[in-house]
């Protein structure tokens, strides 16, 4: 399908698609759900809720409205349980200066739940993932490594705290980190989500046409996630992640095995990667700290494109 006024479509794997209304107005549409991966039903709304809204602020827009998405099995659990669900999921929309105004519901066989986002931005100020230009740091919002604690707590490994740590990044917002990036005039950014950091940087690369060098020694961590980077914490989607990004990668120097882990390691409510002059990152990672995102860094750089879309230090 062709449209003049589709702005951003699925052609570089971008994270919210763009439709221009006029010349200083688009609309940015998303959706995103998910079953839970916690067992509190309001913390697991919250969670959701963060993951769908984090791909709009990624386009540097505005959350404006929201639809729920449920799937619930209403004859097999109470309905005050679906109640929490959505009461989460609520909290999180009205933080991001966002409305709920309906949705729809479908009996499953298992619990799901997300949004379909609606919100606004003025085309000449969007980011897209194709934005990012050679001389530019990347920046990272939040720390990774939330594959790897849900699938270690599934199996009884995963430490309370440790867990609380992963459940307050998932459920924070990348609000201030988009408006951020936005305001401070990032060239790019991309919500790194279910493919993981390499997959998601290695789509930015394509769409740039640049090359990204990311330094393992500077990814921000989930505190306790590097002790639970082992191989019966991996999970199917972060094995299927290494071997889509094998072919982006290429390694100036053998890396430490559980650092490059987390390469792979599949995010949910992950962080935006933003590309950014150098002389801007500090802001943005102080705007990051005063909105609760204490762990944002420069993970790396973009650089001229070569052989390979990730270099790896």
């Amino acid at each position: 399908m062709t449209d003049p006024s589709v702005l951003v479509g699925a052609e570089h794997f971008s994270d919210a698609a763009v439709y221009r209304l006029r010349d200083d107005l688009a609309i940015v549409q998303t959706v995103d759900f998910f079953s839970p991966i916690v067992d509190d039903p309001f913390t697991f709304g919250q969670i959701a809720a963060a993951n769908a809204l984090s791909d709009c602020f990624a386009m540097g827009a505005d959350a404006r409205t929201c639809l729920n998405i449920v799937g619930y099995p209403d004859n097999v659990l109470p309905m005050d349980v679906l109640a929490e669900i959505l009461a989460g999921g609520a909290e999180r929309v009205g933080f991001a200066g966002a409305t709920v105004v309906g949705g729809h519901s479908v009996r499953d066989q298992e619990i799901k739940y997300g949004l379909a986002v609606t919100g606004t931005v003025d085309p000449a100020r969007m980011l897209t993932n194709a934005g990012a230009r050679p001389g530019d740091v990347l920046v990272l919002t939040k720390p990774l490594g939330t594959g790897l604690v849900t699938t270690a707590r599934k199996k009884g490994n995963c430490p309370d705290p440790v867990l609380q740590g992963a459940v307050d990044s998932m459920r924070a917002l990348n609000l201030s980190a988009g408006d951020g990036a936005r305001e401070l005039g990032a060239s790019g950014a991309t919500d790194i989500t279910g493919f993981g950091l390499a997959v998601h940087a290695g789509e930015m690369a394509a769409a740039s046409g640049a090359t990204l060098a990311i330094e393992l020694a500077r990814l921000p961590l989930l505190d306790g996630a590097l002790g639970l980077a082992t191989s019966e914490h991996h999970s199917r989607a972060s094995k299927t992640n290494r071997e889509h990004a094998s072919a982006l990668i290429q390694h100036s120097s053998e890396p430490e095995t559980p650092l490059l882990e987390f390469l792979f390691d599949p995010q949910t409510s992950g962080g935006l990667l933003v590309a950014i002059e150098g002389s801007r990152a500090d802001a943005l990672i102080a705007r990051c700290a005063d909105a609760g995102l204490g762990q944002a860094a420069v993970i790396g750089e973009v650089m001229a494109p070569g052989s390979a879309s990730l270099v790896i230090r």
